[in-house]
């Protein structure tokens, strides 16, 4: 399957990767749009099409990472909007749903209930402080950079440092559902969240690339550029 292009029917897109369709809600795209081409799409809801397609490219094909003629063209903008979203949608809908499951489930885990909850608590909490501090650095340092303030002082050696993979504590988390627990305790739900989490694992995964091969290597060629001015 070739990279998703311009001139494609939006619908076509989705079809070849149905997970797309939660990324529109980042873009504030509702659905209900027809035959209309992804750049139709864009164009009507003031959207940079060309950053639109490197994600759903980036979100669909393990191989692609965009090069740095495309990366230059990137909207800062509209990146940090979708990524302050993304982060909204992990907290307080995905993470909150999850949530919820793990509840009902330790309220019958016995022995093993306050140790299921603090981890997941812990989680949580190291996942939005990984967000918070992304929003409160590097996004300010963006819109600094973009504005060529080349006397803004450079962060992203602290964020490279830090960007850990938050995905890791994920596994510990579906290990404690499929292996420590007895098999009566609500199975069904189990395999459900299991599969929320297995689904959040991945777009996370996608995340982290967007921010560590995109994001990071933009923010590099501002500065380069800044630096000969």
């Amino acid at each position: 399957m070739a990279l998703f292009q311009r001139n494609q029917k939006l619908a076509d897109i989705l079809n070849d990767n149905p997970q797309l369709i939660l990324m529109l809600p980042r873009f504030d795209i509702g659905l209900g749009f027809g035959e209309k081409k992804a750049k139709e799409v864009c164009e009507e809801n003031h959207i940079s099409t060309d950053l639109f397609l490197m994600l759903c490219n980036v979100y669909t094909f393990d191989y692609y990472l965009p090069s740095e003629e495309e990366i230059r063209k990137i909207d800062s903008e509209a990146l940090m909007n979708y990524l302050k979203a993304s982060h909204d949608y992990y907290l307080t809908q995905r993470l909150t749903h999850i949530g919820h499951h793990l509840e009902k489930i330790a309220e019958q885990a016995g022995q093993i209930k306050p140790m299921l909850l603090k981890f997941f608590s812990d989680y949580k909490n190291e996942v939005k402080r990984h967000f918070s501090s992304e929003e409160k650095t590097i996004f300010p340092y963006i819109q600094s950079v973009t504005k060529q303030n080349n006397n803004a002082p450079s962060c992203l050696n602290n964020v490279e440092k830090s960007h850990v993979n938050i995905n890791n504590k994920l596994s510990e988390l579906t290990n404690i559902l499929i292996k420590y627990l007895s098999p009566d305790i609500l199975p069904n739900e189990r395999i459900s969240v299991w599969f929320d989490i297995a689904q959040l694992s991945k777009d996370l995964a996608k995340h982290s690339i967007i921010e560590e091969k995109i994001l990071i290597p933009y923010l590099r060629i501002l500065e380069k550029e800044n630096s000969h001015e």
